[in-house]
């Protein structure tokens, strides 16, 4: 199956919280918003120790935010300067961004300082600028491309469920976001790029393909059984699975509408299914189906992915802080770690049966 090996072990908590006191504060750009906000909250909860510096274009919304974290500095930045309008002297361990930056300030003031660097907002479509200008500073920063479906919560799950078969062929992934759970502005914007902007990048048959129009138009199933019209997605979830499993037929299907739980009369949620198709070790062809649900919508499991991925980046895990390089979340964190923090964080996972053909 290929699945590719990755080097984050379980962590070791008293080391951590040594490690982290000592760090210089990690800088979130778009920490004031709804889906940075709960990711520096993440990150306390993580590594309560950890220093944080909470960057937003309006200081008064990052100094309301770094007071309900705790132990968090508040700054404004201004990504129209290549210095991000920071003090000469200010210093950091790590820069995360939760905002789409056009400019790639953000990333030029990391490899400047060579500091580990989070990108969460990019398209697979849209990696290029960042790709490239990464790759003329080789040797000066870690840096995780994680923007996948909600920072890796379905990437990481396929590949810990796929783990069980000798051989991937098939993988579909359906996510459904409830029309009540957009998030801010920031993750509005993000959404209407990648679904308006440009064709979604597929693996159909070993054949990579860009679909648009009623080529992208796909299906899925809620939890419920309630069937729900979706269409083809591509952030980095496909491209990373492929390269990881070697399967043939990979897409990922978005859909907007209302989750299981609300139709129930509660609140929103968010829905993962992960379907897979294979042999088993027994050289059997199997099919199985997983769900996911996390009970308080989207933002949880993307800060908490994001948090995990800055938790690898540094070394908090209690093993040894990566290398420079590019880095996808699959390539770093080890996937049955990854989920079992989404569960202790809420996540519910249903195996739906496995389909067994002799």
């Amino acid at each position: 199956m290929n699945i590719a090996t990755v080097s984050s072990a379980a962590p070791a908590p008293s080391a951590a919280v040594s490690d982290a006191a000592a760090l210089a504060p990690v800088l979130i750009v778009g920490g004031s918003g709804v889906v940075g906000a709960q990711g520096a909250q993440a990150l306390r909860r993580l590594h309560p120790r950890l220093p944080l510096a909470i960057a937003g274009r309006d200081r008064a919304r990052a100094e309301a935010v770094a007071a309900r974290v705790g132990g968090a500095s508040a700054l404004a930045v201004d990504l129209q300067r290549e210095d991000l309008g920071l003090p000469a002297d200010a210093r950091f361990s790590a820069v995360v961004v939760f905002v789409k930056d056009d400019t790639l300030n953000t990333l030029k003031y990391a490899l400047h300082r060579r500091l580990p660097y989070v990108s969460t907002s990019s398209g697979s479509f849209e990696i290029a600028p960042e790709v490239s200008l990464h790759l003329r500073h080789p040797g000066r920063s870690p840096m995780l491309l994680a923007s996948h479906w909600l920072a890796g919560a379905a990437t990481l799950p396929a590949l810990h469920f796929a783990a069980a078969l000798r051989r991937v062929e098939r993988i579909g992934l359906f996510a459904l976001l409830d029309e009540r759970d957009m998030g801010g502005p920031a993750a509005a914007a993000d959404y209407e790029r990648l679904t308006s902007a440009a064709a979604a990048q597929i693996l159909e048959r070993g054949r990579w393909r860009w679909v648009r129009g009623e080529q992208a138009a796909g299906a899925g199933v809620s939890v419920d059984g309630t069937p729900m019209p979706a269409q083809a997605y591509s952030p980095m979830d496909v491209v990373s699975l492929a390269a990881a499993t070697g399967a043939h037929s990979i897409r990922l299907d978005l859909a907007l509408g209302e989750t299981a739980s609300r139709r129930r009369g509660e609140a929103f949620s968010t829905e993962i299914a992960i379907e897979l198709e294979g042999e088993d070790a027994a050289g059997r062809r199997v099919r199985t189906r997983h769900e996911l649900v996390h009970p308080q919508g989207q933002a949880p499991l993307t800060a908490l992915g994001i948090a995990l991925g800055v938790e690898r980046l540094l070394g908090l895990d209690g093993a040894e802080a990566p290398a420079p390089g590019l880095y996808t979340p699959d390539l770093l964190i080890e996937p049955g770690y990854f989920l079992r923090r989404l569960q202790e964080a809420g996540l519910r996972v249903v195996e739906r049966g496995v389909s067994v053909e002799e």
